[in-house]
Order: structure tokens, then sequence, then C-alpha cells
């Protein structure tokens, strides 16, 4: 399957006038860059030298991120803390454009945290902060209207899992109804161990361990012919029913992605990236592209190649990075 280029660069033109909203797990990440250059004398784990520290939005927060940098409107709708991780993840999304209307800061939260130390392009170690929280029917209450209104107003809604609690099956189903109202199209992106009913979603992109882990099974080591692994197959034909999904992208990591449809064969599309640093983030990068190329009026095929363009872009990136409309295009032959 090739991508027409022109065809392309036609339909990103055109993004500025659609809206997406991004419903799910909020978060921030961090990165500390340095070097190292001895052991530690106390335990023997590298010293590491910092010579940066870099924020930036994660978790459901880089897909609205990944979505305005391929030049939509986004929003995002999910819960912080209010703490100072919270504010800085507030004003980096507000300073970028991504609208915030539905994010909602809660004093008894804590705002999600992943930092990264980096040293000579290796991740050396991840440190997370986390907390579960609870909603109460008030909160709930308030959250559900703030998602109601940005829905109303988009063009196109993704469902982002990192399993951190703020997707519920009562959110789900309201978010799902009012989208089959509007009769735009829904992307999910899910989390392995959360299992929640989607039915009738547009486009759904779990990695490969998701896929198995979504029908129980367990992970196969390896997937040297997509087309011809039976297993594979029978995994994403079971989700197909399953999740009730019209487009079903199983991204493979260096594989690329196994595409399948009801009454369509199965089609394996090649990874595009040229080199690979680093995989976090681009399952953000594919679904943000996918769910944005359909709301352009892409067909099945069309946005799936596109995604796995910008997945290569990504990929190719230290950290977590989106993919602008730009790099997309020159990464296309």
């Amino acid at each position: 399957m090739t991508m027409d280029r022109s065809w392309a660069e036609t339909l990103l033109q055109g993004l500025s006038s659609l809206r997406v909203v991004v419903i799910g797990d909020l978060m921030l990440d961090r990165y500390i860059y340095g070097s190292v250059r001895r052991i530690s004398p106390e335990a023997p784990v590298p010293v590491v030298h910092v010579t940066d520290e870099v924020f930036m939005p994660g978790g459901a927060s880089n897909v609205a991120w990944n979505v305005h940098t391929l030049g939509a409107q986004a929003a995002v709708a999910g819960l912080i803390g209010a703490d100072r991780d919270g504010e800085e993840l507030l004003g980096l999304l507000e300073a970028g454009g991504v609208h915030t209307g539905a994010v909602l800061s809660l004093a008894e939260a804590r705002t999600t945290v992943k930092t990264r130390i980096i040293a000579e392009r290796q991740q050396v170690v991840r440190v997370d902060w986390e907390k579960r929280y609870q909603l109460t029917d008030a909160d709930w209450g308030q959250f559900i209207a703030r998602v109601l209104s940005e829905i109303e107003a988009a063009d196109g809604v993704i469902i982002e899992d990192y399993g951190k609690g703020v997707l519920s099956q009562e959110l789900v189903d309201v978010v799902l109804n009012v989208a089959k109202q509007r009769q735009i199209p829904v992307g999910y992106d899910p989390k392995d161990d959360h299992a929640i009913n989607v039915s009738g979603v547009t486009v759904a992109t779990p990695n490969l361990k998701e896929a198995y882990a979504a029908v129980g099974r367990e992970e196969p080591v390896s997937v040297i012919q997509p087309l011809q692994d039976r297993e594979l197959l029978t995994v994403g034909n079971s989700l197909l029913e399953k999740w009730g999904v019209e487009l079903l992208m199983i991204t493979l990591g260096p594989g690329g992605m196994l595409l399948l449809e009801e009454g369509a064969d199965p089609i394996h599309v090649p990874t595009r990236a040229r080199e690979v640093f680093d995989v976090s983030g681009a399952g953000d990068t594919v679904i943000a592209t996918a769910t944005l190329a359909l709301a352009a009026g892409a067909t099945h095929r069309q946005a799936a190649e596109l995604a796995n363009y910008a997945a290569g872009v990504v990929v190719a990136q230290l950290g977590t990075a989106p993919c602008s409309a730009a790099e997309l295009l020159e990464a296309m032959p």
C-alpha cells in the first residue's frame, strides 16, 4: 500500500478547521538529561551529571499535543491534582494552544508524573509519581458535563486509556452515545489491564501486548510474518468482534502494523521508521494521526498509512515527541 503525497498535503492543510477532543489519563513527562563518567562508590549505579531538564505533556495530554502539532484544534479532558505538577502541565498545554476547559483539578488528587533520566541517549531509569483517586458523584457530574460540552464542538473524539482511573464504563458509554448521534469518528487507544466495553469505536490501536491481553492470551516473543501468523490473525479477528470496531490497527513496533476490517483481507504495513531511538509516545502519535485523518475524510487505509509514517518520525527522536505536518510530509517519498 502506498500513500499519495499530494493527497496527504491537501488533507494536512485542511486540518486547521477540525477540532478533536482527547479524553483520558493526563500526565506530566519530565526528562532529565545528562552524562555518565563514573560509577557511584555507594552502589553499582551510574552517576548522572545533569545538563538539562525538560517537561512535556504526557499520556492523554501527549495525544492532544500531537493533534495540535499536526495543525488541528485540540482539546483535552481529564483529571489533575491541584499541585505544582498540575500547574506545570496546564501551563504547557495552554501555552501550546490546547484547550483545557474540560480538565478537572482536585485538591485530593495528585498529578501523575513520569520522570526519565537519560544519559548518552540511553534511559537510565524511570521514576513514577501517581496516586489513584476515586471521584465523588459531584466530581463525576461536573467532569461529564465538561466532556459533553467539548464533544458537542468536536469533529472527532479519542479515548486514551493509560489505566490511571479516569475512564469508567459510565463515561465511555456517554462519550460513544453522543459521538454516534453526531456521527463523528471515535479513536480508542487501550490499556492491557483495563477491560471496558467500547463497542462502536471507529478505530482502535492496541500494540501487540495490549491486543493479546484484551483476549486473555500471552504476548508472543516475536511476530515475523504477520499475515501468516494464525494466532495473531485470530486475536485480531476476536478484537474486531469484541470491540465492534470498524478499523483495527495492531502496532507491531519495528514490524509495522497489521490492519484488519470486517469483510476485508488483512493488510500488513511495514514500518516507515528509518531508525529507532525511542518508542515512548509512538502509540499516542498513531491514534492522534489516524483519528484526525478519518475526521478529515480519509479512508481507513489512508488513515492507517498516514499514522504509520507519523510513527516513523517520532520513534527516530529521543523522548516523547509529537509529529508535525511538515515532518510527516518530509518523511513521505
